[in-house]
């Protein structure tokens, strides 16, 4: 039996909508926690011009695989074991990173760890994509956040909603711009940046 997520349901059509918009001439697509495999069936579909490779940790591998194996298209590679705290990350250079709802159920340190690994694997001028909800300026943008942030503290200590402008400075230590911060449904936001040479 697939495993599914209500979430990545809802939010397919919306991000793919604005991935569109930003990656037209890409080739390349790392997805960093591909989860059920949901988004990168529908994604890869929307984008056939973009080699999708999904990874996962260990454990999560044969939910992707599984997806993959009833839905999966001609451009979406098999998954590979990816830990961001593991380093060199396993794979190629690609020109587009992408990852939905992980940042705030990692370790602040892992996050890092993410920024360091895109650093090694981004090309000049490939986008780094991440989805999720984000406070701004110390502030959540809303209650239901604020309530989200407690739920995830209260499950591990270690996750929680990270301050965009925290984020953001691990990303321009990367060499990394903001181009886009796209307001989503259900309070998360789309940040984009591009890597500049």
């Amino acid at each position: 039996m697939l495993t599914f997520s209500q979430a990545a349901e809802n939010n397919k059509i919306d991000i793919c909508d604005r991935l569109c918009e930003v990656l037209t001439h890409c080739r390349h697509l790392l997805e960093i926690g591909s989860g059920t495999g949901q988004h990168a069936v529908y994604m890869a579909q929307r984008l056939p011009h973009l080699v999708w490779q999904t990874s996962d940790l260990a454990e999560n591998l044969e939910n992707v695989r599984a997806r993959l194996e009833a839905e999966g298209a001609a451009n979406i590679r098999h998954p590979i074991e990816l830990d961001v705290s593991t380093h060199p990350w396993p794979l190629p250079a690609c020109d587009v990173i992408y990852s939905a709802n992980t940042v705030h159920i990692m370790s602040w340190a892992h996050v890092k760890q993410l920024f360091q690994g895109v650093g090694e694997v981004l090309e000049n001028n490939g986008f780094l994509c991440l989805y999720g909800p984000y406070k701004y300026n110390g502030d959540f943008t809303t209650p239901s956040n604020q309530r989200f942030d407690l739920w995830l503290r209260n499950n591990d200590p270690a996750s929680g909603i990270r301050d965009f402008e925290a984020v953001d400075e691990l990303a321009e230590n990367q060499g990394l711009v903001l181009r886009q911060d796209f307001a989503m449904p259900t309070n998360n936001q789309l940040l984009v940046w591009q890597r500049c040479a």
